[in-house]
């Protein structure tokens, strides 16, 4: 018997229990996070949202353990790939080796065949084994030897990435940073929380105690049900609005791309689904700006403002609607 698509099972599953899944990877993830609700909840959102997430902080706030906490909670194939300055693209995508016996060239996939992918410190690797995720991200696939192989689904990539001012880090070009939907950072966590990890168990340990809170097919229907939250013509407007004012600025050195709205739209719907609504407010929008405009804004003059206030100023100068 054939198993109904997403389409047919999203018609008769109950929406209450689909967000109930997201308040349960929530608090599963909280569990290893500890007090740092709000970057727990973005990173959440950009998987629904079927986007690639980019975290940049300090070393040793919690980076990688985020990455691997939201793997073990999806029930994800999950691979780690640390970057480093002799990384190649042939260590990611795979390798071809001839094979004596049938005398032909048989492709090995590399670790970039999984459902989700930790690209760890990935501006420690130079652009040429930056590159290789490039097709990946962006087309689900991966061309090798004049063949092109599908990933599985789902596909997400994860990757960290230490400040550009610290020793031995090869910045990200736009061209990279616009296949991520959005970027974050998660800071330190404040007096209580700290104290909490200091006197409780090891992250690692708990880590490995943590069990899938979904299966791969309820994965799928929270993506999709986020795909049919209702923005109105009016958000839309909006959207338009914000790529019009970025585009006409003096102080940006380029305006936001036709993909930065779409990024925009599909991270406000899946914050808005999470918050138990079925249609986009201009709150979410300006909720989720921030970690979806921050890594696609340029200031003409780069030490005259910091991402952060140039997403604050962007949004000030468009009406809210």
């Amino acid at each position: 018997m054939l198993k109904p698509s997403v389409e047919q099972i999203v018609d008769y599953a109950a929406p209450s229990s689909m967000r109930q899944n997201v308040e349960l990877l929530l608090t599963h993830v909280n569990k290893i996070i500890i007090g740092r609700e709000r970057p727990v909840r973005l990173a959440l959102a950009c998987l629904l949202a079927r986007g690639h997430l980019l975290i940049e902080d300090l070393p040793g706030v919690g980076k990688t353990t985020l990455a691997q906490a939201l793997a073990a909670t999806l029930g994800l194939d999950f691979v780690r790939i640390q970057f480093t300055s002799d990384l190649l693209p042939a260590d990611v995508i795979g390798v071809s080796i001839f094979n004596t016996q049938d005398n032909r060239f048989e492709f090995h996939p590399g670790p970039i065949f999984s459902q989700l992918v930790l690209a760890d410190e990935i501006n420690r690797a130079t652009p040429k084994a930056q590159s290789a995720l490039l097709e990946a991200m962006e087309e689900k696939q991966v061309s090798a030897e004049g063949k092109t192989y599908a990933l599985p689904q789902p596909f997400f990539v994860i990757a960290t990435q230490n400040p550009n001012q610290q020793i031995g880090t090869f910045p990200l070009p736009e061209s990279q940073l616009d296949r991520f939907l959005m970027r974050i950072d998660i800071g330190y966590p404040d007096f209580e929380a700290e104290r909490m990890l200091l006197q409780g168990q090891d992250r690692r340990q708990l880590l490995h105690q943590l069990k899938p809170a979904i299966d791969q097919q309820s994965l799928l229907l929270l993506q999709h049900s986020c795909q049919q939250v209702h923005c109105s013509d009016a958000l839309t407007d909006y959207v338009q609005a914000l790529l019009q004012a970025s585009r006409n600025s003096s102080w940006l050195r380029c305006g936001l791309s036709p993909r930065a709205g779409m990024a925009l739209t599909r991270a406000a719907k899946a914050w808005a689904y999470m918050a138990a609504r079925g249609l986009v407010l201009p709150e979410d929008i300006q909720s989720v700006a921030p970690s979806v405009l921050h890594h696609r804004l340029q200031a003409q003059d780069p030490q005259s403002s910091r991402p952060e206030e140039l997403v604050r100023k962007l949004l000030e100068s468009v009406p809210i609607p």
